[in-house]
């Protein structure tokens, strides 16, 4: 594959990831004064790096719409972006005065592009519109347009990779990394396309393609950190609630006044038609679970870990899993005890579950269907013996 067709696919998918993040984001982000410029940036951006692809400009101009048309909205596009990001870097730092003498900056600068192609100072229209130059090739106009995106660039560069390391966010930290990195490929881009204008090198054009594609792809990515951030908080959440289920069912079934609610009837129930938030779900499981299991500590016969762990070694549990599967054997034990009357005594507490972390529950929960029964069960008491304990 030559460098122009991987250029043009990159391109073309940076611009389909790009809009993709912008409709994702569009409703937190407009709602959220501190990520609204983020987005305001990025769409700008995006709009420029889609007037930017050759195969957007075809279908453009097969839609009547002609080349220097497309190559001036990209510029002031462009420069509109530029701008953005450096009205985005001054709300973040809180300077109302600084605010406006930039505002005023990209006002002119934009102005400026539009009196320069206006006027088209010795080059006429037919001559100087390309699928990806300038609107006008005169010097004056693309030393403008170049060296606002260089400002532009530089400065997010500066000032989000050093506002990074002063954050606690995760979420704002990764954004303003990426954003600083796409701002590099950025930077890296308009030396580069300064370098094709000056000296007139086409065949510089689709290695800047390239860069600008790549560019658009990480700008995509810092739009895109709290999605996925939340992605992964939602996945962590079903595979605790999916990995859980079995143990927690069991466990509420002995102990019902720990549960908010009755489990469904099944596991696929309880993760696709979940009656709170996921998050919110496995969370509650988990604390049910740890109740269940401090109550049913009441019911721990001696020795019954011991025991457990025996048997699980004779089964042949890998030894990093031993401890969960003699948790798990005694567990099933005094729950069975428990649901066949059992009478309670002192609460032996089992080791390893004083704090109810969810990694020991899930290991428990892993060895439960195997250790469940591990062990003997507890006989229902007689009548007899019943009055007896009651006595």
């Amino acid at each position: 594959m030559s460098t122009h067709e991987l250029a043009a696919q990159v391109g073309v998918g940076s611009v389909f990831i790009l809009w993709f993040a912008l409709i994702c984001r569009a409703r937190p982000a407009l709602r959220q004064s501190h990520q609204r410029g983020l987005w305001l940036t990025v769409l700008a951006a995006a709009v420029a790096i889609t007037l930017f692809q050759p195969r957007i400009v075809e279908w453009l101009t097969n839609a009547g719409v002609d080349v220097h048309t497309i190559a001036l909205a990209r510029n002031l596009i462009g420069v509109l972006s530029a701008g953005l990001v450096l009205l985005f870097m001054v709300d973040s730092a809180g300077a109302r005065r600084l605010r406006l003498s930039m505002t005023v900056g990209l006002t002119a600068t934009m102005g400026a592009l539009l009196i320069l192609d206006l006027l088209q100072i010795g080059h006429p229209r037919e001559v100087t519109a390309s699928v990806q130059g300038p609107a006008d090739l005169a010097t004056a106009y693309w030393l403008i347009l170049v060296a606002a995106h260089l400002v532009g660039d530089a400065v997010a560069l500066v000032v989000c990779w050093s506002y990074s390391l002063r954050t606690e966010d995760r979420d704002l930290v990764w954004s303003l990394r990426l954003f600083a990195v796409g701002s590099v490929f950025a930077f890296v881009f308009w030396c580069g396309y300064l370098w094709h204008l000056y000296d007139g090198v086409p065949a510089l054009l689709p290695h800047l393609s390239l860069i600008i594609g790549v560019h658009g792809f990480i700008r995509a990515a810092s739009l895109l950190v709290p999605t996925a951030t939340a992605l992964v908080r939602s996945w962590t959440a079903l595979r605790v609630t999916w990995r859980l289920w079995p143990l927690w069912r069991d466990l509420v079934v002995a102990v019902p006044h720990v549960a908010l609610a009755r489990p469904q009837r099944t596991r696929l129930q309880e993760v696709l038609r979940p009656r709170s938030p996921l998050a919110l779900q496995a969370h509650r499981q988990t604390i049910e679970t740890y109740d269940a299991l401090l109550d049913l500590q009441q019911y721990v016969q001696p020795g019954a870990y011991e025991e457990a762990r025996r048997h699980a070694r004779r089964a042949g549990v890998r030894d990093d899993r031993l401890a969960a599967a003699a948790l798990a054997g005694a567990l099933g034990q005094a729950r069975r005890a428990k649901l066949v009357g059992a009478p309670q005594s002192v609460p032996r507490p089992l080791p390893g579950v004083a704090h109810g972390s969810p990694a020991t529950l899930l290991g428990i929960a892993r060895m439960w269907p195997s250790m469940t029964d591990a062990l003997p069960g507890h006989d229902r008491p007689a009548p007899a013996e019943r009055l007896t304990h009651r006595e």
